[in-house]
C-alpha cells in the first residue's frame, strides 16, 4: 500500500519519490514500574575549577570571574576573582590583584587588595602594596611596598572584655 498517491501523468514525465527515511532514535532503557524516582535530589558540591595560563604563553587583558587561577606564564592586566590565585616560580603578572587567596612563587608588579591570606614563597617576588587578612612570608622571598594584615573585620569585633579593677578589700 503506497502512501502517496500516483500521479495521472506519464511515467516519462513524472517524478520519482521515495519516502523519507525515519531517524534511528536511541532510546533509554526503561525502568522497572516497581522503583519509583526520587523526586529530591542533592545537588553536588560545586567545585571550583582551575584555569591556567601555561608557561609559554603571554596575555594582556584583564581576568574577572569565580574560579581559581594558576599563572605560570604572563599576565599583564588585572586580575578580579572570587576564587584562588597562584603565580607559579618564573611567572608574572603585571597588575592589580583582588582573590580570595593569593599564593606568589612568582613575580607580582602591583597591588594586592583585600586579600583573606597571601602567602609569599621562598622564590616570590612583590613589588606593590598589599592588603590582606593574614600574610606568611617564606625566607628568601623579596618585597618592595606597604604592608596592611590582620585589620580585617573579625579582628574591630573582638568580645569586649570587663576592665580589670585594681583595689584592697576592705577586711
Amino acid at each position: 500500500m503506497a502512501i502517496w498517491k500516483e500521479p495521472t501523468t506519464s511515467k516519462k514525465d513524472a517524478p520519482i519519490m521515495t519516502p523519507a527515511a525515519e531517524p534511528i532514535v536511541e532510546r533509554e532503557p526503561e525502568r522497572p514500574v516497581d522503583i519509583a524516582p526520587t523526586t529530591a535530589r542533592r545537588a553536588a558540591p560545586r567545585e571550583a575549577r582551575e584555569s591556567v595560563i601555561a608557561a609559554d604563553i603571554t596575555i594582556t587583558g584583564k581576568i574577572d570571574g569565580t574560579g581559581h587561577v594558576r599563572i605560570a606564564g604572563k599576565f599583564d592586566g588585572d586580575v578580579h576573582i572570587q576564587g584562588d590565585l597562584t603565580i607559579d616560580a618564573g611567572a608574572k603578572l603585571t597588575g592589580g590583584v583582588r582573590a580570595n587567596s593569593v599564593t606568589i612563587g612568582g613575580e607580582i608588579e602591583g597591588n594586592i587588595e583585600n586579600a583573606a591570606n597571601v602567602e609569599i614563597l621562598s622564590s616570590g617576588v612583590l613589588n606593590g602594596d598589599l592588603k590582606a587578612g593574614t600574610l606568611t612570608v617564606a625566607s628568601g622571598s623579596r618585597m618592595r611596598g606597604r604592608v596592611e594584615f590582620g585589620w580585617g573585620d573579625e579582628r574591630d569585633q573582638l568580645p569586649s572584655t570587663k576592665p580589670l579593677t585594681l583595689g584592697r578589700h576592705a577586711s
